[in-house]
């Protein structure tokens, strides 16, 4: 049997019904749909402190920062959505990241995102869609060595493609977008990665 593409799926904003979350479940489909195991997770189960290296050297590496480095540890790749924050990504998403990056008991620096492929996205209720914060994702990640796919996807005018609090994407045409975005990212995962053979023990 071969081994499926593991990808980590999470949404840079702590709003419970945020959509960077639904933009994010929706692209899920799309990398399902395409054979990979895809692990969602909302950083609201993992809060941090503001990362500050002074409490770092006091208090140890923070527990839900090493659970966070595992999670990474343990999958390819990665779908991020994030909400665009006075032009950049969101406080909570850095600071997972900044955390997630440094050295714990477990991990070097930086290893944990070494090598890893994203597809980022993101969405707002106006017309550019929050594009301005994925540059400034793209230079975070790529410094981190994480290899980002060129395609990136600025979901416009969010607020009108669901239904209230629904999860369910009712713009068909968006939904298919992002879909293909993340089929993207396992397409590139089987290649670089390969669908490995495993085999059972006799």
């Amino acid at each position: 049997m071969t081994k499926q593409p593991k990808i980590l799926a999470f949404a840079g904003s702590l709003r419970e019904h945020s959509y960077s979350k639904r933009v994010v479940k929706t692209a899920i489909k799309g990398a399902e749909a395409a054979g990979a195991e895809v692990t969602y997770i909302d950083l609201r189960d993992y809060p941090m402190p503001i990362y500050n290296s002074d409490d770092h050297e006091k208090d140890g590496f923070s527990a839900n920062a090493l659970k966070f480095q595992k999670l990474l540890a343990a999958h390819d790749g990665l779908l991020i959505a994030s909400p665009e924050y006075n032009g950049s990504l969101s406080g909570a998403l850095k600071n997972a990241i900044d955390w997630a990056s440094r050295q714990s008991d477990e991990y070097k620096m930086g290893a944990v995102f070494k090598g890893k492929i994203a597809a980022i996205m993101t969405e707002s209720p106006g017309a550019f869609g929050g594009i301005r914060c994925l540059g400034h994702l793209r230079g975070v990640l790529s410094i981190l060595l994480v290899n980002v796919l060129p395609s990136e996807i600025a979901v416009g005018n969010v607020g009108k493609m669901f239904d209230g609090n629904s999860v369910e994407m009712t713009d068909e045409k968006m939904k298919k977008v992002l879909e293909d975005l993340a089929e993207s990212l396992v397409d590139i995962l089987k290649k670089t990665h390969g669908e490995i053979e495993v085999v059972a023990a006799e």
